[in-house]
């Protein structure tokens, strides 16, 4: 006989009949506050109580930015190779192949076309899902082609990043994407075609070095991380304290880097809004 009651405790469910609660049902924020993930998603993945910006990947911001979420995406079965055949604790290409069966994605990058509130837009945004959001070869001839696109069509070009820094496994294949695409977004400043920058948590390493912060207008996320070495090896590497708030979106605004910084629900007004300022369009 058990040693207690389990009706006398109130508790009428066999233990061989409950369930356990699905897991992604509830949000932590890092400051403590737990939101219903249904009611986070319907607040853009923004946590109402504490306003922090919970990281999302390039299907939730397409269905932010592109008018009842139509679009069509470019280079959709572009994928990684693995031409050094690098292995650390792992085969590279089994590193790619896990990751495609965990996400879903091809690469660390989505670029598409669509209409923002009825005029059309090219988005790149980047998935720290896929390895980090690291920047591959991939990563870099998707953002390439994705401005050429922009060029050809005379469309506005949206760059989000969101990354961890150029890809080690392809070593110099990789910071090779920082030339390149800098080159690439010279021709679309040379074509006369805007360029909008949305730096989100984390945007760091090679990604900042390059295409992420050569926006006609460079904008960020609240509270996002923004640097090129984290601060911990910033830390180490100059013997300083650092600042408080250090490589946040609201130094780098302050320091003079980003040009304003945008909430979430507001960032399909204020991109358009710059943009028809940018094309000299009428903003009432």
């Amino acid at each position: 006989m058990a040693w207690f009651k389990r009706k006398e405790k109130g508790i009428q469910t066999p233990t061989e009949d409950k369930k356990d609660v699905p897991k992604g049902l509830w949000y932590k924020s890092p400051t403590g506050k737990i939101i219903d993930t249904e009611e986070l998603a319907k607040n853009l993945w923004v946590s109402p109580e504490d306003d922090f910006h919970v990281r999302i990947g390039s299907a939730e911001y397409f269905e932010i930015l592109f008018d009842n979420n139509e679009f069509k995406e470019l280079d959709a079965k572009m994928t990684s190779k693995d031409p050094l055949k690098f292995q650390d604790t792992k085969k590279y290409s089994d590193r790619l192949k896990d990751a495609m069966e965990k996400t879903k994605l091809k690469d660390a990058v989505r670029t598409a076309v669509g209409k923002s509130k009825g005029k059309d837009l090219v988005v790149s945004c980047m998935d720290f899902a896929f390895i980090g959001g690291s920047m591959g070869a991939v990563v870099g001839e998707k953002i390439a082609r994705g401005v050429d696109y922009a060029i050809q069509n005379k469309i506005p070009f949206v760059m989000i990043s969101k990354s961890g820094g150029a890809r080690m496994m392809e070593a110099a294949y990789s910071l090779m994407q920082l030339a390149k695409t800098s080159v690439k977004l010279a021709q679309l400043a040379d074509a006369q075609i805007p360029y909008i920058s949305l730096c989100t948590d984390p945007t760091t390493g090679g990604t900042t070095a390059s295409y992420a912060m050569l926006g006609d207008i460079n904008i960020a996320e609240p509270g996002a991380l923004i640097g090129f070495a984290g601060p911990r090896v910033v830390k180490d590497t100059t013997g300083k304290d650092l600042p408080d708030g250090f490589q946040t979106s609201e130094f780098l605004l302050e320091h003079g880097f980003l040009d304003f910084i945008s909430h979430r629900k507001e960032l399909k007004n204020k991109i358009n809004l710059y943009l028809d300022l940018i094309l000299n369009q009428d903003v009432r």
